[in-house]
């Protein structure tokens, strides 16, 4: 089965950097879109950043000039670099990734859209 794997998540100090890692595990291929999602306590999960195979960025406004995604293919992998983190960064983090992967059942392939399990990101003040 696909799995999205997430390190990198902790504890950081306001104006610190981290490095999020996000590893897709098991068959899927035609990736496009790879990046991240956050979640607040009480608050919607929003876009952080993604990027399209392609090599399209996206960006959530509130991260703008601070954060950079990027992707390794060969490795399916897609990573976050956060700096000059603040408190408002605190939340838990998604990887998402879309593709396509093999069904067993059917006997090819599905589109689909996985969401790794969140890593939290905490920012002291």
């Amino acid at each position: 089965q696909v799995q999205l794997v997430e390190s990198g998540g902790g504890l950081v100090q306001a104006g610190g950097s981290l490095r999020l890692s996000c590893a897709a595990s098991g068959t899927i291929f035609s990736i496009n879109v790879m990046g991240w999602y956050r979640q607040a306590p009480g608050n919607q999960r929003e876009l952080v950043a993604t990027v399209a195979r392609s090599g399209s960025t996206n960006y959530a406004d509130s991260v703008k000039g601070r954060a950079t995604v990027s992707r390794d293919n060969a490795k399916k992998t897609v990573y976050l670099q956060m700096d000059s983190l603040k408190p408002e960064d605190t939340a838990v983090y998604y990887c998402y990734v879309d593709g396509r992967v093999y069904n067993t059942r059917v006997g090819g392939s599905t589109y689909r859209e996985l969401w790794g399990q969140g890593t939290l990101v905490t920012v002291s003040s």
